[in-house]
């Protein structure tokens, strides 16, 4: 059986982390073959529920949307790349779920009560790119634990680039890394970064050339993008980042930052 088109994309993303052991349940190799165009779908969607860190975003951009499956096509792409199914949640829904859910990693309360303190919460929306900056304890950790937090954060967020060359089952992207110039985290001059594409003969872009648009998860290629694709995960990302710079600048630079994470979640 085919993984659908919500299935396949979320396994495009899922795959990258789960390989290297950092969130997902074990048996990366489905991921891979289910991610690729015409995959196999067969208990790939049991699979994906078990990504803790991802379901619940799913399971509320879902509800909000009236959509009955977490793994509708359109709530897995708001989810990873924006959309405006983000926008049909409201910022207190959103504050009260993450809470609810991951209020015992280290300092996400601390950086919830921060939001819940901004008119509106202008730009909270449960889309990876919150998980990864406000849940994951990293975003804590910069400027305390050399350049490990701010590279961790670059390869959890999903980046987008510009394929210059393929080398095998390696493509070179041109993209702009997250730069932390304390006590702010901004896109910096775009640089060139080796990405996986293929292994043992799958790909999650068929036919990768130089010239493409693409989304990469932690240093692999995950889908070739489209100019408007690339606009609404620049903009939500923009828009992230701000939140978090807000954070950040009211941080106190003595404080006491959380212990480093054993594990990401995806």
């Amino acid at each position: 059986m085919p993984a659908t088109r919500g299935e396949a994309q979320f396994a495009r993303y899922a795959y990258p982390p789960n390989q290297l052991g950092h969130c997902g349940p074990p048996g990366a190799a489905a991921l891979l073959t289910g991610g690729a165009p015409g995959g196999d779908g067969a208990g790939l969607r049991s699979r994906l529920a078990q990504f803790e860190g991802a379901w619940p975003y799913l399971e509320l951009l879902a509800a909000s949307a009236g959509l009955d499956d977490p793994l509708d096509a359109d709530a897995v792409a708001a989810y990873w790349l924006g959309g405006e199914l983000l926008d049909a949640v409201p910022p207190a829904v959103l504050l009260t779920m993450v809470e609810h859910g991951f209020g015992n990693q280290p300092g996400v309360r601390e950086r919830l009560a921060h939001l819940a303190h901004l008119a509106g919460t202008p730009g909270a929306v449960p889309d990876h790119g919150f998980h990864v900056f406000v849940v994951y304890p990293w975003v804590g950790l910069l400027g305390a634990a050399g350049d490990v937090p701010r590279s961790v954060l670059d390869s959890c967020r999903v980046r987008w680039g510009t394929v210059v060359a393929i080398d095998g089952d390696d493509a070179l992207v041109r993209s702009a890394p997250l730069a932390w110039h304390r006590p702010t985290l901004r896109l910096g001059a775009e640089e060139l970064v080796s990405c996986r594409w293929r292994q043992d003969e799958s790909a999650f872009v068929a036919d990768l050339r130089p010239g493409d648009q693409v989304s990469v998860h932690w240093n692999w290629v995950c889908e070739r993008l489209d100019e408007a694709q690339v606009a609404q995960l620049s903009e939500r990302t923009t828009g992230q980042l701000r939140l978090t710079n807000d954070w950040l600048a009211g941080r106190h630079p003595a404080g006491r930052h959380p212990d480093l994470p054993v594990t990401v979640s995806g």
